[in-house]
């Protein structure tokens, strides 16, 4: 796990700073993740080196956060993030400290951090600084504040989605002393932007154990004051590990109120399109779906909406073969497939373009695709003729 790129990038950075007389060792989230067995993709470096100093040392550097002590390091096995030991001063916003004071002091600096599984430290050796009981923490699959959990969520806020996201994601329980802080200051998430919110919550729909973290959303009280209703008791079976998928299923949940839930979290017009997407395809299987159906919807948004279906143990006509056999077998997949536009419609009827034009499209396409039309121009244009036009 620690032989990937990331990793070797961080110790050949920790040996040039023990070289050059300075202390450096691995913190944060990969560290846990070390010790867990799982990958870690951001493996960030602290040192008792002064910015100015960690910029002495190196050739190439990028002074992303220097304000806060954080520069990129650039160094053949790839970039790292190396941050100055630091104690923080008074959080003014529920989320950044209003100043950081630079310290010598790895104790000083793993205090401030949110949960012991993530205030442990490790050497280039591979041995471990531990000391708020982090790794006895982790063996045990608990989720605790260092020190002081009301003053670490008054710090900042979004600590407490933390935890929850956390608890999906690990299948970890939140300790009382925590979870209870978390009780008395879950109205302060109302300070954090919705961006951030929307990025947690993005990692709790690909958590192992969504139930667990719903309930503990539930359970902290942090539900009454995010946009929704989160229903814990929905999301026993869900585990699909698919943000996505989180965001359709959610918005399942919230009824004819989904667009405005989803949208003061900011999703992206795409996310919202797959989401609109699955709900409709949903919708339409409560009656069977038609060849329209399987032409107009992706693979994955009817597959998702059979599992939604089966989910919510809905009465619905679900397909007797494969979705992608049904699809496969359409006489078009694409509305660019068929060999007759807009303008062939107006050459060859004469008339002036108008809304009929959109109108005599849409009718070609769905006689196409259900088989009654072949998608042959001359045979098209003899079903404009005779077919179409005589309707009218």
């Amino acid at each position: 796990m620690q032989n990937n790129k990331e990793w070797q990038a961080a110790y050949s950075v920790i040996e040039q700073l023990e070289n050059a007389g300075f202390e450096a060792v691995v913190v944060g989230g990969a560290v846990r993740d070390a010790i867990l067995g799982r990958p870690a993709h951001d493996v960030d470096v602290a040192t008792n080196a002064m910015p100015e100093e960690v910029k002495s040392v190196f050739n190439h550097t990028v002074d992303v956060g220097i304000q806060h002590g954080t520069v990129l390091v650039i160094v053949p096995a790839g970039p790292v993030e190396v941050t100055t030991y630091r104690t923080d001063g008074d959080y003014i916003d529920h989320r950044r400290p209003e100043e950081v004071q630079f310290v010598r002091s790895l104790k000083e600096d793993l205090q401030r951090r949110d949960f012991t599984m993530n205030a442990i430290a490790m050497r280039r050796d591979g041995t471990f600084i531990d000391y708020y009981g982090g790794r006895q923490d982790i063996e045990a699959g608990v989720i605790r504040a260092v020190g002081n959990a009301q003053r670490r969520f008054t710090e900042d806020a979004l600590r407490m989605l933390r935890a929850v996201r956390f608890s999906a994601q690990l299948g970890f329980v939140i300790e009382s002393e925590t979870l209870a802080a978390m009780q008395i200051k879950a109205a302060d998430i109302s300070w954090i932007a919705k961006e951030r919110i929307k990025a947690e919550l993005d990692k709790l729909w690909i958590g192992k154990d969504v139930f667990n973290g719903i309930q503990k959303l539930e359970e902290s009280g942090l539900a009454a004051y995010l946009n929704g209703h989160f229903q814990a008791n929905h999301w026993r079976e869900f585990n699909v590990q698919d943000k996505l998928l989180g965001w359709a299923y959610f918005a399942l949940l919230q009824g004819e109120q989904w667009r405005e839930v989803l949208g003061s979290y900011r999703l992206s017009n795409k996310e919202m399109a797959f989401v609109k997407a699955v709900l409709a395809a949903l919708e339409a299987l409560k009656n069977g779906w038609t060849n329209m159906d399987y032409f107009l919807y992706a693979q994955q948004e009817l597959e998702v909406a059979c599992y939604f279906a089966e989910l919510r143990q809905l009465d619905v006509q679900m397909p007797q073969q494969s979705i992608q056999e049904i699809q496969t077998k359409l006489p078009i997949r694409h509305k660019q497939a068929l060999l007759v536009n807009g303008t062939d419609l107006l050459k060859w009827s004469g008339k002036k373009g108008g809304p009929w034009v959109k109108e005599a499209l849409q009718a070609m396409l769905e006689a196409v695709v259900n088989g009654e039309l072949q998608n042959d121009r001359q045979a098209i244009k003899n079903w404009i003729a005779h077919d179409y036009f005589n309707k009218e």
